[in-house]
């Protein structure tokens, strides 16, 4: 059986590369299709499949600007040649499900998110798409309309959270069933060591992520907070960044690991589809101060909603504010939370339950079809 497996952009590891990463592991004879690589920014097991890049690949220095060439993602991601392949999985948050494939094969989308950045976090991406967000303005509604149309190539739906299960129905009018993305919980261990004063984010530097509220934040409250990550808003960021805030920049996993074993507990103001930062950071024993919203309401056993063993604190409304009450609230309530209770929560999102789950997924609908099975 012929496979291809399409992902947007190969520009480094953040979530939707580690479901990649666990995907390819299924299937390690398939073609990678994306619309650009950037050679060594992925794992290992990414790394050596067989990549296929779109034409954007091929033009100078893309990696720094490839966010602005958003209005011709949809048509190089239809012209790639798939009509070859028997069955395409995509794993997708902006055009990948839109791949062209032939009449008889079997697609199935991992969807992240419809495209966030016409859909859900359409205002938070204005200032980032150069000259004001206007250029993303202009093209919205024909994003839109493509996005509604690609979506009519998916044969079936697999989505990262309930929270988008029921996006994609709103979005696409279409059902799709949960598989929670997988998290590296033999790697993300608790340590002997004694827990800091210091509390932890770790994020990536854009705009839906909130890193802003978290500086501001605790600039209002004086007390350590540690960032972790790099992106287009670093260089404004650092400098609202006050002597008790350091961003220290990208950090490879083991300097993550060490951090979330060693924090007060884990930061996350945004507002996430699914979010695999918080359970990273459970898995170690910290627990999670989060904005209330999204896919933490499914990964966060919030101390203001759960009877016993909570993981976190949830808060809203999302804003400055809101968060500093939070962090004086858990300070409050911290003797309550059981980091032992807090690692076994996290256990249970591991990357075996992924793999058996995504697997089971497949072979069913591989079956369906009379196809045999192949992972």
């Amino acid at each position: 059986m012929r496979v291809a497996i399409v992902h947007d952009w190969l520009t480094g590891m953040r979530g939707g590369e580690k479901v990649l990463r666990s995907i390819c592991r299924c299937f390690p004879h398939a073609d990678l299709l994306t619309l650009l690589h950037v050679p060594g920014s992925c794992c290992d097991e990414i790394e050596r499949m067989r990549i296929r890049t779109s034409w954007l690949d091929y033009l100078p220095a893309v990696e720094r600007y490839y966010r602005n060439l958003l209005p011709a993602m949809p048509q190089a991601i239809e012209a790639f040649e798939a009509r070859q392949y028997d069955l395409v999985l995509s794993s997708s948050h902006c055009v990948a499900k839109g791949v062209l494939r032939r009449p008889g094969s079997l697609h199935i989308c991992y969807c992240h998110s419809p495209m966030r950045y016409v859909w859900s976090q359409d205002a938070a991406y204005h200032g980032t798409m150069g000259l004001k967000g206007v250029p993303l303005r202009l093209i919205r509604a024909y994003l839109r309309a493509w996005d509604r149309r690609s979506a009519t190539h998916v044969d079936h739906f697999i989505a990262n959270s309930a929270n988008v299960a029921g996006r994609i129905a709103r979005t696409y009018g279409r059902e799709a069933e949960v598989v929670y993305p997988p998290i590296d919980t033999d790697f993300f261990t608790p340590a002997d060591v004694e827990r800091e004063a210091f509390y932890l984010m770790v994020s990536a530097m854009a705009p839906y992520k909130r890193v802003d509220h978290a500086i501001e934040a605790f600039a209002s409250l004086g007390t350590p907070l540690v960032v972790i990550g790099s992106g287009q808003q670093y260089n404004k960021l650092s400098r609202l960044a006050p002597v008790n805030v350091k961003l220290m920049g990208w950090q490879d996993d083991e300097v993550v690991r060490d951090h979330y074993r060693r924090c007060r507990a884990l930061i996350f103001p945004g507002e996430e589809d699914f979010g695999m930062v918080p359970l990273e950071a459970m898995a170690c024993g910290a627990p999670v101060i989060a904005y209330g919203a999204g896919g933490a309401l499914e990964t966060v056993r919030c101390i203001n909603t759960v009877s016993s063993r909570p993981t976190g604190l949830c808060y809203r409304p999302q804003t400055i504010q809101a968060l500093v009450e939070a962090v004086v609230e858990f300070e409050r309530r911290a003797g309550q939370y059981d980091h032992d209770h807090i690692v076994q929560w996290a256990q249970g999102f591991g990357e075996h339950v992924f793999d058996e789950n995504y697997r089971r997924v497949v072979n069913r609908l591989l079956v369906e079809r009379g196809m045999a099975e192949q992972c």
